[in-house]
């Protein structure tokens, strides 16, 4: 089970002096250094000034505000509010920029290269008594509240000869681990987390897009 600190990730200031950004993953992680290397990229973003965006060319983008009230952002000459929890797409392509009518924003960004993969971000509201599982090729992060994480069941495996012993025995599931805020799980194949508590979660998903043939 992989859980990613929000604490211990370096902020990389920007260009402009508006903000600074903080990855928490990207793919190829080689290329998490040089902006538009990487063919996907989730980050968290502190804006604490008016100003425009990076390009992306190729790419395509999925902000949602995650702490503060508004961001009004202009994509292409057109205005577009953004309140606090509500995911929004836009061409990486696209001359950007935003102004902070109600004062300093963090947001959450998923960008991914077009033809290759698709980004999606979900806002979720955890519960104590239904853990919330993350799955391979997703990404949970704890945006507010109290929550915990455990290693999820074994994934079903197809049914296979038993050995002489009987076969093995079913995986114990580990103690819960506690998240502070920002922190992120990190989806699997073999054993899902699983998220339970009181708040919310961003559930990003970066899925695979097949060449059209």
């Amino acid at each position: 089970m992989e859980i990613i600190r929000f604490a211990d990730i370096h902020p990389e200031p920007w260009r402009n002096g508006g903000g600074v950004t903080r990855e928490l993953a990207s793919h190829p992680k080689a290329a998490s250094a040089q902006d538009g290397a990487w063919d996907w990229r989730v980050s968290i973003a502190d804006v604490s000034k008016a100003g425009d965006f990076s390009v992306f060319p190729g790419m395509e983008r999925v902000i949602t505000i995650i702490e503060g009230e508004l961001l009004l952002l202009t994509v292409d000459g057109s205005e577009h509010p953004l309140e606090k929890y509500r995911p929004f797409r836009f061409s990486g392509e696209a001359a950007s920029g935003a102004t902070l009518p109600t004062g300093d924003i963090r947001d959450l960004n998923v960008i991914a290269r077009v033809g290759a993969f698709k980004g999606y971000t979900s806002i979720v509201e955890i519960s104590k008594k239904r853990a919330h599982p993350v799955f391979e090729g997703q990404l949970a992060v704890l945006l507010e509240g109290k929550a915990t994480v455990s290693p999820g069941a074994a994934v079903e495996e197809p049914a296979v000869d038993e050995e002489p012993d009987g076969g093995n025995p079913a995986p114990s599931v580990g103690e819960p681990v506690e998240l502070s805020r920002y922190d992120a799980v990190v989806g699997s194949d073999t054993r899902s987390p699983e998220i339970s508590g009181r708040g919310f979660i961003a559930v990003i998903s970066i899925d695979h897009v097949e060449p059209s043939a």
